[in-house]
């Protein structure tokens, strides 16, 4: 059986030859274990998609998580200079802006005055008009982690989807063929409004004007749709929903009803409408929500932190909604990182095993990405690890 096959029929409920392995790295980690550097990797489509596939052949994953679209044609001819520093490399653009980029950690873009890409003011926004949002630097870096999309179709971003969008997938799917599930990550209509504000003004914007918010969220799902339809018809096994911001306590329960479950509703509907699985990846606190989270429609849950990070429990997971739901995650990211032995890794690991392998249903991984200096021999336990002892 391969990977595709084995977390098809995770996703279904129905037993595969054993629980599958599948583990969201951070880009850092691509930096800090692939020969590519930190350029290529965020503006290069095909050092990401090759970089992917390296680890996920490494580590023997079943799945791959495609989380960056793919960039423009020759983007970096837009870069004056591209210079290397003790901390990483700095990009300097033809529009004075410049971009710095550690070598095992995430990019960050400035203006030419060292300020934050701009974000939109609400106060003078207006959701039936948002055809213009990629002239808003804070949306797109943060959206797309990419300062400007040229070609713009006159529909706009919401409506339309760049060719060049799609070609991650192309090149992992010409490398792995059927033999890896590949899955597609849309961000939630939520995270979109985190996004196009910034988290601050945006929390705000809920409670001084939530039916402008609303109105917001509404027409990002419409945008959140068409992306993850675009990736359906490409060819992906799966799509995740990237609901970050959802998790207590930035949220309340009541403000998750309002304001998540009835967009992310939208979503969930129109992808399982292909026949495609759809999940979620919420951060944090959720053992509170588990049930709001299934009332979006969605066939699975990403993360499931545990301490510190959040309070996911995986046996009362499985116990109140394994019927219902598959989960992926609950190994504890931050201990994972300060391991120091084998055996501690892999009693971490037994541990998720023995509560999410029975009646299946459960993917074997790290609660949230796998950091950038988690040492690679740590994920290489993983996969001989479910042949040994997550068999069915």
């Amino acid at each position: 059986m391969n990977g595709q096959e084995r977390i098809a029929l995770t996703m279904q409920h129905r037993e595969p030859d054993r629980v599958p392995v599948m583990c969201q790295l951070a880009l850092g980690h691509y930096l800090l274990n692939t020969n590519f550097k930190p350029h290529e990797m965020w503006y290069s489509t095909d050092a990401f998609a090759e970089a992917a596939v390296a680890l996920q052949r490494r580590y023997c994953f079943d799945g791959i998580l495609i989380n960056l679209p793919g960039r423009p044609p020759d983007y970096l001819k837009e870069a004056v200079s591209i210079e290397e520093t003790e901390d990483g490399e700095v990009i300097r653009w033809r529009n004075g802006g410049f971009t710095e980029l550690p070598w095992d950690d995430n990019a960050h873009y400035y203006n030419t005055d060292g300020s934050g890409p701009r974000r939109v003011d609400f106060n003078s926004f207006d959701p039936d008009h948002m055809d213009d949002l990629d002239e808003y630097e804070g949306y797109l870096w943060n959206t797309y982690h990419i300062q400007s999309l040229p070609g713009k179709a006159d529909r706009g971003l919401l409506q339309t989807v760049p060719e060049y969008f799609y070609r991650p997938f192309d090149v992992v799917k010409s490398m792995v063929g059927d033999e890896v599930s590949i899955h597609g990550e849309v961000f939630s209509p939520f995270t979109h409004f985190m996004e196009l504000l910034g988290y601050e003004a945006a929390l705000m914007a809920l409670v001084t004007d939530p039916g402008k918010a609303m109105a917001t969220l509404e027409r990002f799902s419409e945008a959140v749709i068409v992306w993850a339809l675009a990736q359906v018809w490409r060819g992906v096994d799966a799509i995740l929903i990237s609901s970050a911001f959802a998790g207590a306590p930035l949220i309340s329960r009541r403000m998750y009803t309002r304001f998540v479950e009835p967009y992310e509703f939208k979503v969930t509907e129109a992808v399982k409408a292909t026949g495609t699985p759809v999940y979620t990846h919420t951060c944090g606190s959720i053992g509170d929500r588990l049930d709001l989270m299934e009332g979006t429609g969605t066939l699975g849950i990403d993360t499931l932190d545990p301490p510190p990070l959040g309070n996911g429990d995986l046996e009362t997971a499985k116990r109140d909604f394994g019927e219902r739901l598959f989960f992926k995650g609950n190994m504890n990211s931050v201990s994972l990182l300060a391991y120091k032995t084998q055996e501690q890794v892999i009693a971490e690991a037994s541990e998720k095993i023995r509560f999410g392998k029975p009646g299946a249903g459960y993917i074997l991984s790290t609660a949230c990405s796998v950091a950038p200096r988690v040492e690679p021999w740590k994920m290489e336990l993983l996969t001989p690890l479910a042949k040994e002892i997550g068999g069915y």
